[in-house]
């Protein structure tokens, strides 16, 4: 049985539920904007990156867009303190890939300036957050954390796909920075692979988010474990 909850507990899990679908929200929409109505609507080329959008007419939507989901994860406070620091750092992160621009026209493996290799330093740590909480944070099974969860297994699916997805899109980054020839790059290029590969990672982010915040396979009833334990007995002093 669900126990009653105060309007005031009650309006806690809303609004925690609500910075996980924000933070999906965001992610599902930026490379979307940058991309297809960018290309339609503003006649902005395909870039070879998205970071790359932050040199076009869109780079207010891009930065501002960075700077909510760093926003968002600063607000967001997981079941212990690994979590909590894990947002944290997602937030750092993302700042960091708002405000700190790649250089233009560069190699994202080779910059002129300090700034632009801040840019893919923050870039690289940013994935890596977002596939941590997806492997580890959201299918935790810690009994006295757990969340009541009548679609456990499905959501679980979702979650370690979605950060297989990130890390396979890293690594095929990492194989075109580090591995491929020059002649390979530019033939990818042509292509836009980096582009195309950190939709696909944003994208997987995007789900997971949109998944823990019941978005995707959503519970009929409010989940009472929607935020973590403790944030709820502070309410309840």
């Amino acid at each position: 049985m669900i126990p009653d909850l105060s309007d005031k507990t009650n309006a806690l899990v809303l609004s925690y539920m609500g910075i996980r679908r924000a933070i999906g929200v965001s992610g599902f929409l930026l490379p979307i904007i940058l991309g297809p109505v960018g290309w339609l609507f503003f006649g902005i080329d395909f870039q070879d990156n998205i970071s790359s959008y932050y040199h076009t007419a869109l780079r207010d939507i891009f930065v501002g867009t960075m700077c909510s989901i760093g926003v968002f994860l600063f607000c967001y406070r997981g079941y212990d303190r690994i979590e909590s620091w894990t947002a944290n750092l997602g937030c750092v992160s993302a700042l960091g890939v708002a405000l700190f621009p790649l250089d233009p026209n560069s190699d994202p493996l080779y910059q002129k300036s300090l700034i632009g290799y801040l840019h893919s330093i923050s870039g690289g740590v940013f994935f890596l957050t977002l596939a941590t909480y997806s492997l580890f944070h959201f299918p935790s099974s810690k009994k006295t954390n757990r969340e009541i969860e009548p679609h456990e297994a499905e959501r679980n699916f979702v979650y370690r796909a979605s950060g297989i997805v990130i890390l396979l899109s890293m690594a095929a980054m990492g194989g075109y920075l580090f591995l491929i020839s020059p002649q390979w790059k530019q033939t990818l290029n042509e292509y836009n692979f980096l582009f195309w590969m950190e939709w696909i990672a944003v994208w997987a982010f995007a789900s997971a988010w949109l998944t823990k915040g019941r978005t995707i396979i959503a519970d009929i009833a409010v989940d009472l474990m929607a935020i973590p334990h403790q944030l709820l007995m502070k309410r309840a002093k």
